[in-house]
């Protein structure tokens, strides 16, 4: 069975988030204000266990996901996260094909993990990294940790052979924009896919404004000022990232627009929270609760019935309208508790 929603988009994603905590606190995801020492993080009863993730997993598959993430908070963070990965990557797809399992990381613990997360199946890693100063970085991270670490991560994740590394940065003007041209050159070459990310207004607490916002077209233009451009087509269909290589076959970069290019109509995301509960949008105020049913001897069929229904019942397209006049309704969830 594969399911659509009320906008005929299919489920081929799911995002995992595994964990709510994070070892650093980057102002647009976990501002320190708010997720210091009297924050309350989930206790590990509420957590869903790693059995609980890769059963709701089959489910999710057998209603046409092809690709799961693992996300968080940092997912690195969670023991033995390797024994996860490997449950999942041995799934496959209604066709029979391997799932794709991926994870999106601060690489903060990366170059401890590498090995392990090959050697348990994990195909492609995504980086965080904001900047590549410490000034820069550690005013974004807001914290003590060197750019080095993160660096010697992605090192680590090459060395041990994937070869399907992003690196992902997310651009605040005045903050860390004067980064962008710097990174590109860091990145040219390498076999990294650096994408450059607008600031978004997910959940309720990165204080986002619209002139912190730089637009994807003037990085874009920044960059082909110094390396000239030229666009490419996505890999797969839903693909949020536009793609662009260098002309000179420096490699590749990407740009991710939710603001100011809203994907809305091609999303096949679906997203699960750490406690459990099914979200069909970044930008959810409410989710579905499967932790509960899960626990209490609810069969597959029946589960898989009640994510079918909450799919088929989607009409998400909060970036579309996120500039109606008509104000959107109620308190959005923190992407540290859905995943990014």
């Amino acid at each position: 069975m594969h399911v659509i929603d009320t906008l005929h988009r299919p489920m081929r994603d799911l995002r995992i988030s595994i964990t709510d905590r994070c070892n650093l606190r980057c102002t647009y995801c976990m501002p320190r204000k708010i997720f210091n020492e009297n924050h309350g993080f989930l206790p590990r009863a509420e957590l869903l266990s790693f059995e609980e993730i890769e059963r709701l997993a089959r489910l999710f598959i057998q209603l046409g996901v092809q690709k799961i993430r693992l996300t968080g908070g940092e997912p690195l963070l969670r023991r033995s996260v390797e024994h996860l990965i490997e449950s999942l990557a041995k799934l496959r797809t209604r066709e029979g094909n391997p799932v794709e399992v991926a994870l999106t990381t601060n690489a903060v613990l990366l170059s401890q993990k590498a090995q392990a997360l090959k050697d348990a199946g994990l195909s492609r890693i995504t980086v965080s990294l904001d900047g590549l100063s410490e000034e820069t970085f550690r005013r974004m991270s807001d914290s003590d940790v060197s750019v080095r670490t993160v660096l010697d991560g992605i090192a680590a994740a090459q060395r041990v052979g994937f070869v399907h590394i992003k690196v992902n940065m997310v651009v605040k003007r005045g903050v860390n924009d004067h980064e962008i041209i710097p990174m590109a050159e860091h990145f040219r070459n390498s076999g990294i896919v650096l994408r450059f990310i607008e600031f978004m207004d997910v959940g309720g607490t990165n204080g986002w404004r619209m002139d912190e916002m730089v637009p994807a077209r003037e990085i874009l233009d920044r960059i082909d000022s110094r390396y000239s451009l030229v666009q490419i087509g996505p890999n797969y269909a839903g693909e949020v990232a536009e793609r662009w290589r260098y002309t000179d076959g420096g490699g590749e970069i990407g740009v991710i627009a939710s603001v100011t290019q809203a994907f809305c109509r091609e999303c096949t995301r679906a997203r699960i929270s750490t406690d459990g509960k099914f979200y069909t949008c970044l930008f959810a105020v409410s989710g579905e609760n499967l932790r509960d049913p899960l626990r209490q001897g609810t069969t597959d069929m029946a589960l898989a019935g009640l994510i079918a229904d909450c799919w088929e019942r989607r009409s998400d397209r909060y970036s579309e309208l996120r500039h109606a006049a008509t104000k959107m309704p109620g308190k959005k969830i923190e992407m540290s508790y859905i995943g990014g």
